[in-house]
């Protein structure tokens, strides 16, 4: 049974930082493509950042040079470190992983709150 686990959400200032981190299991994060997505209240879920299995990232434009995806095999834990953050980057945070080459993500973690207060 594949599980992701998101952890390390909370309330911070605007301009602070936060690292939250998922912990796959029965899943070997290095063998798929890795994302962040996040919901607003009232917005539609938007793909924060992504990493493949190679460690190609992408990020949404609005979380460019602030946010960065990473990935410690060894731990099996997909991590998203955001600095500079923003009232607008309040939102739930969920983990995801797609099989290569797959058009949909496959698996969901079950959130994390980040509030960002101004």
């Amino acid at each position: 049974q594949v599980q992701l686990v998101e952890s390390g959400g909370g309330l911070v200032q605007a301009g602070g930082s936060l690292r939250v981190s998922c912990a796959g299991s029965g899943i070997i994060v290095s063998a798929h493509t890795m994302g962040w997505y996040r919901q607003a209240p009232g917005k539609q879920r938007e793909l924060v950042a992504s990493i493949t299995s190679g460690g190609s990232t992408n990020y949404l434009d609005s979380v460019k040079g602030r946010f960065t995806i990473s990935r410690d095999n060894a731990k099996n834990t997909v991590y998203l470190q955001m600095n500079s953050l923003r009232p607008e980057d309040t939102a739930v945070y969920y983990c995801t992983a797609r099989k290569i080459g797959a058009p949909r993500w496959d698996y969901w973690g079950q959130g994390t709150q980040v509030t960002v207060s101004s």
